[in-house]
């Protein structure tokens, strides 16, 4: 039951993070960075400090007595995961949600699942056991089903004309989206480093009184605010050089409706990696391969809206099979890492 909880989780978390952009596109008449920054507040500052003191008792006795090489690891992971947060905004810009999503957490979910028990000297151990290796086989499945879905881009870019592409996603750019989207997959896999280095954060919140199941939301005050550090500096270097700091003040647009959907965009985002936290404590022996079940709900849901929102109209048939193939594949990997994890249970 355990791992069956760990699932509907990270299935929870999948579906926030697949969902969170759809706010911004209510955004009216602010640029890019500002409605970023915005959102941002929201995600990296006020959820996880709100909801962090609400489910871990004496949240900042517990952070002030977090050894400091703890928190110093669980921020620099967030500095460097905030470098992938911030580009993957970008990549959405240029690939749309379905497209962009497959790309950057395909690498994502191999780095991200794969580094940290490297990283903890456990990967040998890995593959010596049934359950591991049938993890490893829904990780392969997982990018299988990773690259079908960017197959079935790179046919919706040369079978769709230019104005098709661009009456969905307004800045359709493949190239250069990729380019982003390889940056950004292989710098947002640094979110699972960080909770990895910050488990003994997470030890000490249950020592001092917090259900297991909320424990890791005291390390992810600190790896947002890593996060929070990248993303800040580089919107306000763009308010700045493009002079749209004046879209916070600016009255034509409705200001108020805008923060509104920003706050929207921003919890949502955090609810991810909230629900991620609680499924993280369910998922035993092998915790590190719920990584690859939270990428892999993501690119199911995100993939769905974008079929939804008609980013992939004017596209033929052939290529709407493989997208559809491809989100079918990312599907049944989570079945396999679940049974991975219950015969390790």
């Amino acid at each position: 039951m355990a791992v069956i909880w760990g699932v509907i989780l990270h299935a929870l978390g999948g579906f926030a993070s697949g969902s969170f952009y759809l706010p911004y596109k209510k955004v009216e008449g602010w640029a890019w960075e500002s409605y970023w920054l915005a959102g941002g507040i929201f995600s990296w500052v006020v959820a996880p400090l709100v909801l962090g003191s609400l489910t871990v008792p004496n949240l900042f006795g517990v952070l002030a007595e977090a050894p400091s090489e703890t928190l110093w690891w669980s921020y620099f992971w967030g500095v460097l995961w905030g470098f992938g947060g911030l580009t993957f905004g970008l990549t959405m810009r240029y690939l749309g949600l379905s497209l962009g999503m497959a790309v950057v957490l395909g690498l994502c979910a191999v780095f991200g699942t794969v580094v940290p028990p490297i990283w903890l000297g456990q990967f040998d151990d890995l593959l010596s056991t049934t359950s591991g290796k049938v993890i490893i086989l829904g990780l392969a499945v997982c990018v299988l089903g990773i690259a079908i879905c960017g197959r079935a881009g790179i046919m919706k870019e040369r079978s769709m004309p230019e104005e098709a592409k661009r009456a969905t996603i307004s800045e359709f750019d493949l190239k250069k989206g990729v380019m982003v989207a390889v940056f950004s997959g292989i710098m947002s896999a640094c979110f699972s480093f960080g909770l990895t280095a910050g488990q003994p954060i997470s030890e000490l919140a249950v020592r001092n009184g917090a259900d297991p199941l909320y424990m890791n939301n005291a390390p992810l005050v600190i790896i947002l605010l890593g996060g929070l550090t990248t993303n800040a500096i580089w919107s306000i270097y763009l308010n700045i050089r493009n002079k749209t700091y004046t879209d916070y003040t600016n009255y034509s647009t409705p200001i108020l409706r805008n923060i509104l959907f920003c706050a929207m965009a921003g919890v949502t985002w955090y609810l991810q990696f909230f629900f991620y936290g609680m499924g993280d404590s369910k998922m035993g022996e092998y915790r590190f391969s719920g990584w690859t079940l939270h990428m892999a709900f993501i690119i199911a849901f995100s993939s769905f809206w974008g079929l939804y929102l008609h980013e992939w109209r004017g596209a033929n048939r052939p290529t709407m099979r493989t997208i559809t193939l491809g989100i079918m594949t990312v599907v049944f990997s989570t079945v396999i890492v679940g049974i991975g994890n219950y015969l390790a249970e």
